[in-house]
């Protein structure tokens, strides 16, 4: 039987350094079907280049969007009273142990799929493993799983990504989701940058996608919602029901008579002279 597709809300910079509004988006997250929320921990020195941040205002604003480490215990409590899990992307290897003790499982982002060390310090830990691979060759996607094995890592999830914001459909090549399940024999899913239902549809019905990671977030406020990725709640829901119920609508696969047809099957043509319905029926009509 197909596995309805794990759904992971990513708050990324949304969440305005507001412990309240943190937990608002988990609450949310919740409403709407997701199975997980994921938030982001890094720190603007240990993200870029000195010469980076000593040039561009606009990366040393992004200070402002930090989540600071004393939140992590209000949300994974609040992950726990919403019923979903709680993951984070780390992106300096010291954040790697400050999240051990709260994430369900880590995730690792495109942009730091090059960083052996801290796919390595994730695997370590013997904790779930999300790896997105957008703008990645087979090859170093392929790497990237032998660290992460050759660390003791046992549970990866690989996503296939396109890392722009937003991404056109017929740029989303969801194609490459075989392809990467075939070279790696890992699980692979989708990380949505298209804002597209039809795209996340076609992931998770035609290509198998069993994890759907999409950016979330309330009412259009955040810091990176005018970018164009990132979803609303009730856009989102749509997508997540409809994805659920057309997975009731596989059914079993066995090709036998439902029970909304059993009633119907008398009034079918008798083989002996083609007409409707079945003898043994008219034969009930000839003495009422």
């Amino acid at each position: 039987m197909p596995v309805a597709p794990f759904f992971i809300a990513e708050v990324s910079s949304n969440h305005a350094r507001d412990q309240d509004r943190c937990r608002a988006f988990i609450q949310k997250a919740a409403e709407v079907g997701c199975d997980a929320v994921k938030f982001q921990l890094f720190r603007i020195d240990e993200l870029f280049a000195p010469e980076i941040l000593a040039k561009s205002e606009d990366h040393r604003r992004r200070k402002d969007w930090e989540l600071p480490v004393s939140f992590l215990p209000a949300l994974k409590s609040a992950c726990v009273e919403s019923g979903i899990q709680f993951s984070c992307t780390p992106f300096y290897l010291d954040a790697v142990g400050e999240l051990e003790p709260y994430v369900d499982f880590y995730k690792i982002a495109s942009y730091e799929l090059p960083w052996d060390d801290l796919i390595a310090a994730c695997a370590r830990t013997g904790k779930p493993l999300v790896l997105s691979t957008g703008m990645a060759t087979l090859e170093e996607i392929r790497h990237a799983v032998t660290v992460f094995r050759a660390n003791g890592g046992k549970d990866l999830t690989l996503l296939h990504c396109v890392s722009g914001y937003p991404v056109k459909a017929e740029d989303c090549n969801l194609a490459a989701i075989k392809t990467i399940h075939d070279v790696t024999g890992v699980p692979v899913g989708w990380s949505d940058h298209s804002r597209d239902p039809a795209v996340v549809s076609r992931a998770t019905s035609h290509w198998g996608a069993p994890m759907v990671e999409f950016h979330l977030d309330l009412e259009g406020e955040g810091a990176e919602y005018a970018a164009g990725h990132c979803w609303l709640p009730d856009e989102i829901a749509a997508v997540i029901a409809d994805g659920r119920r057309g997975l009731l609508a596989d059914g079993t696969g066995v090709k036998a008579p439902t029970p909304a047809e059993i009633d119907d099957r008398p009034w079918r043509a008798d083989p002996s002279d083609g007409l409707r319905p079945t003898l043994a029926v008219r034969k009930q009509w000839q003495t009422k």
